[in-house]
């Protein structure tokens, strides 16, 4: 993480207490770093400062339209504006962990094959607090790779109970 990725999740971050939206930029923050990491049309537009600023920003303002808060937007209308559109999914994946750390938790980045349900993610939530010790926030990336099951990864700790590391295992077993 560059010192200035570091800079602009704690700005994200001091902006969102001070409206006291921080959970929902952070969660909105972190959709828009995912739509824009795995599109890399998008991401190069919106990081190309020979495009201008205006219409990167006008870019984003259709792409959120009334699905983001006016802050999430605000922050992320900076963040393009100042040619880091590249970098929103490492400002928005510093901007989680400073937000749980905030709140003397961590951020477990969860990989599953298919989307979770709320259900789901509150029931890995707690299944990861209970074993981490801290209360953790899920960060869901889908993963098509993962097959089935899923992995979570809280700092250096790994949790892996995906098909494909379940299959991995049987087959040096079998050999």
């Amino acid at each position: 993480m560059s010192e200035r990725t570091d800079q602009y999740a704690s700005a994200v971050v001091a902006i969102a207490q001070a409206e006291d939206v921080l959970d929902r930029v952070t969660e909105e923050l972190s959709a828009v770093g995912r739509a824009a990491a795995g599109n890399e049309e998008l991401r190069r537009v919106l990081s190309d400062r020979s495009v201008p600023a205006s219409r990167r920003i006008g870019i984003v303002e259709d792409l959120l339209a009334d699905q983001a808060s006016p802050v999430t937007l605000n922050v992320v209308a900076m963040l393009v504006g100042a040619g880091r559109g590249g970098d929103i999914d490492a400002v928005a994946d510093e901007a989680l962990a400073l937000a749980a750390a905030t709140r003397g938790g961590a951020v477990a980045e969860v990989r599953s094959a298919v989307a979770l349900t709320e259900e789901q993610i509150a029931r890995v939530a707690g299944a990861l607090s209970r074993a981490s010790g801290r209360n953790v926030t899920v960060h869901v990336v889908v993963d098509p790779e993962i097959i089935g099951g899923l992995t979570a990864q809280i700092g250096d700790t790994v949790f892996d109970g995906s098909v494909r590391t379940r299959l991995d295992k049987m087959k040096e077993r079998l050999s």
